[in-house]
């Protein structure tokens, strides 16, 4: 699959549309998580972070290794939305599990 990207110079269109939907793939991940289980879940998103982070680090192949740097950066960012939706359900923006 690399050497079809490669040879048809896609890796960037590959690229920005995995990111696109990991990104889209973890904005249900901090609603349900924070739904569930409130803040209490971020270490979660930490340990997917270090973890995607790390093995970014590990991985030769130049495509592998950005799609999970930006997981990682997703879980990362993903801590700080986790407080933020607590706020947005708190303003009533998102229900509140009974």
């Amino acid at each position: 699959m690399i050497e079809f990207l490669t040879t048809y110079n896609l890796n960037g269109i590959f690229i920005g549309i995995a990111t696109f939907l990991i990104i889209g793939i973890f904005h249900p991940f901090v609603i349900k998580g924070e739904y569930h289980f409130g803040v209490k879940c971020w270490w979660v998103f930490a340990l997917m972070g270090i973890i995607s982070t790390t093995a970014s680090i590990m991985v030769k192949e130049l495509t592998w290794s950005i799609l999970l740097a930006v997981w990682g950066a997703s879980s990362f960012w993903s801590i700080h939305e986790l407080f933020e939706q607590r706020e947005r359900v708190r303003k009533g923006w998102f229900p509140k599990k009974k």
